[in-house]
Formats: C-alpha cells, structure tokens, sequence
C-alpha cells in the first residue's frame, strides 16, 4: 500500500512538474507563454493579451530549458542614460524565444521562412499606420483591420475591397482595458531585411522585405504591459548588438537650428543660412543644419564659406545628403556622393577635414536589405569620420542607436515638416502629436522637427505651450528646432532661456498620464533637472492631471496656455494644468 501510495506521489509530482514546463515565464513571473490549439497564447498577469501563431508551437515544451539574459549597459541618448533588464531566454525548436519582464522578443536561429504571425482579434483596438517606405503616416485608432488604403502612400497595399494590407512597425494595442502591446523588432544586421505585417482578415504574417540572406532573423519585439510600461520600455535596444565604438567621446546630442520648414526649400541661400546661425548662437544652441542644395550656393558662394561662419560663431554645422537610391529623378542635390565605398570615403574625410559635425542623409527606398546594408555601411564609414548622422525618409529605429550612437535622430514619422505639403496636418496635428510618445517614439529617436510658433505654407491651430511641450515630449538626440529666427527671437525671455538649456538627451522619463490620441503628460530627468510636458490633443478644454510626487520640491518654471502663454513661478509643484483646445504645458523643476 505503501508503495502504491509512493508510486501515485511520484506521478502526481512528474505530472505537475511536466504541466508546469509547459508555461514560460518571465523573470517576475508577470508574462506567460504556454501553447493552445497550436499556438502561442501570451498572457499578462494571468490573462492572455497576444497569440503568436508560430511552427514552433506544435513543439512540447516539456524539456525547454530556461537561461538567463541579462542587459545593463549606457546610451548616450535617449530616453534612459542607464539600461538594465533582464528575460528568461528559451530555445524551441528554430526560434530563441525571450521572455523579458516588460516583453517578450523571439528570432529564428536559422535560415528558415519566416512563419510567425500574430492574432489580432476584430474589435482589438489598435493604433497603426499603412506601411509607406518613408514611414510618414498617421496612427488612427481603429478596432478592425478593414481600413481603406490611403491613397497618397504610394504604391498600396490593398485587398480587392480597397482594404490596406500591409501594415508598419510599430503596432500599438489594447488587448485589455489598461493592458497594452507594441508590437515592433529590433537588432537589424548586414544581411537582413526589415520585415512589416501583412495581414488577411485578423491574422497578420511577418514578412520580411526583398533580399535577405541572414543566417538568423532580426528580434521580433512585443513590448507589455501598462502604457507607462510600453514608453518607458528599452526592450528595442535591450535586445540590439551593443556598441561597436570603442571612442564616443566625439558623439554629443544637441539642439539644431533648422532652415527648410520655414521656406519650404534647401540652403543655397549664404545670407539665410547665417540668420539660423545667428539664432543658434543667441540661443546657444550647438548646431545648425545646412540642408538640400548647398552644393549650387547663390552669389558666388561655397559650404566651405557657410561652414566657415558657423564655425566662427562657435555652432557646429552639419549637412544634407541624398541617399540617391529612393527619390532620385527631379530631387534635390547633392547626389550620388556616398553610393560607391570610395566615394563616401572620400566624401566624410572631406567633412570632417573641414569641421562638419554631422550628416543628414535623405530619401532611402525601402527595407529591403540593400538598404539595411547600405545604412550600416553609411554608419560605420561616419563613425571613422567622427560624424553624427540623421536619417531622414528613411525606415524607423530597429536598435542601430545603441549599435551605432552616432545614430542620433530618425524620421520616420509624420512630422511638421507637412505643414509645408498639403493642408491635412492642420487639423490633425494635436490628435497626432498625442498618438506619437505611444507608437513611434517608443521605439526610438524621432526627428519630428517641432516647436514651430509662426506658420508655414499652412496654418497650425496648436497652442504655443504645445508646441514648446513638444521638445520635451518627443525625444530625439538632434532636435531640430523648426521655426523663423524672428520667431524664437521675439519670444519672452523665459522661452529663449529653456531653449538654451533643452537637453537633447534623457538620464531617466516617466510617463505620468495619458491616453493615444486624447493627451499625454511626460516626465524626463536630465541630471538634477526635472522637465514635466503635456499635450491636450483634443479640441475640447482639458484639465491634465499629474502626480508629481517623485520630484522632489525645487525651483519651478510653468508655460502654459495664455494669450499666447503664460510663465509662472509656482511656489510648490502643480497636481494639475488647465490646457486650452490643442494646448499644453512645460513644466520645468530645478534644484533649490
């Protein structure tokens, strides 16, 4: 009996044992994944959120062993100056599957097709934009996948009912009520393509781009949890190639002054170029970028005269190249310089011979994988330069910021830049700014160009304290300031003094509040410093509610909404600002 009693222990014991391999886990045990009918069901906190459907699935995942991987390294830009995090890390069958405490992030170990595909149930609401090869769209908030195509993206992607079917990175949903999923990937290496969603009804396939031949698969990422979760999050550079410069001394984030949006043209004009100058020396600022066209200067002038003053009055310029492999036929110069090794050789030797600081480089195809190489190839080559580099009309961040840090700043997004297009951003731009700090800026630096208080070639009906929160709110290790120089020039005092000290990099950010769409407030420490923004994005007035109870008591600047605005000097810190329709506020809180 005694044995019987035994044996019966023994199974009930291997049983439990065997049900409980059968669920993976994270390292805090919030995130779960464990195969249904097949598939891969991701649960948070014991409630599933995701289903990953992968050949994988069918896999027992009785003998999976669990290792442990951990991150801690340093960025020198971004929203976190220190990085740690830490998964449980699986290997079932061809896929390396990561469970990370704010994540999970899976690749294939070997050259096999691509099978994996996510679930994403109709009635799911969703924040994500229509692949176009710039990733210059909006992210409306929808609840099903049956949304027409829009017609200015180019070539479309689209069922026989004019549906989109193509969809970009990154993916923003709402599983649960106050449960989140960003769905993005990350560690792009020479070789690979970068992949989008293609999806047939709710199922939405992973596929990658024209031309890979990777000997494993770039992570695919799913960042968990609350939306403070999802922002704060570092999972894309978690699980990115750490740092292949052994000199970053040279690699410093800063504020730009900026010619384009205001003309809607390039910099072949010396005269114009020397009033952003100017400005940026006023408002001490670091940079000036010298955009499209400085190769035909008018009045017998050269870059080399316009780099020459900017040097004079101590800014450090950068310039505008074209790729010349995306937007080539009727675009603007200089072309053709960085395609061939040689060439972009001896063109960056030439820029940083002549005190350039940086490049911007312009109208990209694509992520296939004669991009992805040729934006390696283009880093690298910088970084023996000593250049910082932005990439513009370009695919969005996939780690290349922690691998490459002279990688400061990414388009990729729909930025003010469009007020000189079409009249659409006018009315939408509040709504769209408040969806960004969720979607596309979670996964890195944005070069959104904002702060823009005069208007361009069409109108922009933010206030001006949104468009000041906008520095703070969207992070970018170049942010380039848009506006006239009159325009900043002729702001209070207080405003031409938070522009001088407007960190371009974040030792820590917090989200404090906030919905897609509807507002957002955001806390970003920079050494002792403490800078609190928020944006309504509505066209209603709105009180912005923010506990601030982590910052200690210090000496305190307000901008908020006024007639344009008002600065103030609050005693003690606000738990609340009343925002204007599209209003906002900065709030800035330094020691005593």
């Amino acid at each position: 009996m005694k044995q019987q009693i035994f044996l019966w222990l023994m199974a009930t014991s291997l049983a439990l044992t065997a049900a409980a391999q059968q669920r993976l886990a994270s390292p805090n045990g919030k995130l779960t994944v464990e195969t249904r009918q097949g598939q891969f069901a991701v649960s948070y906190q014991g409630r599933q959120v995701l289903t990953l459907q992968a050949a994988e699935a069918a896999t027992s995942l009785e003998d999976v062993k669990a290792t442990t991987v951990k991150a801690d390294y340093r960025m020198l830009a971004g929203k976190r100056s220190h990085c740690v995090n830490e998964a449980n890390e699986y290997r079932v069958g061809a896929m390396t599957l990561r469970l990370y405490n704010d994540g999970l992030a899976f690749r294939y170990e070997s050259p096999v097709k691509e099978q994996a595909a996510y679930v994403i149930p109709e009635g799911t609401k969703r924040w994500m934009q229509q692949w176009c090869d710039s990733y210059e769209g909006f992210f409306p908030l929808a609840t099903t996948c049956r949304q027409q195509a829009v017609p200015s993206y180019g070539r479309q992607y689209k069922d026989a009912d004019g549906n989109c079917v193509r969809w970009g990175y990154p993916a923003l949903l709402e599983p649960l009520d106050g449960v989140f999923a960003l769905i993005t990937e990350a560690n792009m290496e020479r070789g690979q393509s970068a992949s989008s969603l293609y999806n047939d009804g709710e199922l939405f396939r992973v596929v990658p781009d024209e031309g890979a031949n990777e000997h494993h698969s770039p992570w695919r990422v799913v960042i968990i949890g609350t939306l403070a979760d999802v922002v704060q999050s570092t999972l894309v550079t978690d699980v990115s190639e750490p740092c292949r410069l052994e000199d970053t001394s040279w690699i410093q984030p800063g504020v730009v002054s900026w010619i384009y949006w205001a003309y809607n043209h390039g910099s072949n004009d010396y005269n114009i170029i020397r009033q952003y100058v100017d400005m940026a020396q006023k408002l001490r600022l670091p940079y000036v970028l010298i955009d499209a066209e400085w190769d035909e200067m008018k009045d017998g002038k050269t870059i080399e005269d316009a780099i020459g003053y900017a040097k004079s009055k101590g800014v450090r310029p950068m310039i505008w190249y074209n790729s010349s492999v995306g937007w080539v036929d009727g675009a603007p110069t200089p072309k053709f310089r960085l395609n061939k090794p040689e060439d972009r050789e001896r063109e960056f030797a030439w820029c940083e011979k002549i005190g350039v600081a940086g490049v911007k480089i312009d109208f990209f195809s694509g992520d296939s994988q004669r991009n992805i190489d040729y934006c390696i190839d283009l880093l690298a080559c910088a970084a023996r330069h000593h250049l910082l580099v932005n990439f513009h009309g370009a695919t969005v961040p996939r780690g290349w910021q922690r691998t490459w840090p002279n990688l400061l700043s990414t388009e990729g997004v729909y930025g003010a830049e469009w007020y000189n297009n079409v009249p659409t951003f006018t009315d939408k731009a509040a709504c769209h700014n408040a969806t960004l700090p969720f979607t596309r800026n979670v996964i890195g630096p944005m070069d959104y160009t904002p702060c823009a208080f005069s208007d361009s070639q069409h109108p922009h009906i933010t206030t001006h304290a949104h468009e000041l929160a906008l520095t703070v709110l969207f992070e970018s290790g170049l942010q380039h300031l848009a506006d006239r120089p009159e325009s900043y020039l002729s702001q209070p005092a207080e405003v031409q003094q938070f522009l001088s000290r407007l960190p371009a990099a974040w030792d820590e950010t917090r989200l404090v509040a906030g919905y897609p769409g509807d507002h957002v407030v955001m806390a970003r420490r920079s050494g002792t410093t403490w800078y609190v923004a928020g944006i309504n994005g509505t066209d209603r007035e709105m009180t912005l509610k923010m506990p601030l109870d982590f910052i200690p008591q210090g000496r305190a600047t307000l901008f908020a909404d006024g007639t344009p605005w008002t600065v103030t000097s609050p005693r003690t810190l606000p738990q609340s600002v009343s925002c204007k329709p599209r209003g906002g506020f900065v709030l800035v809180v330094a020691d005593q």
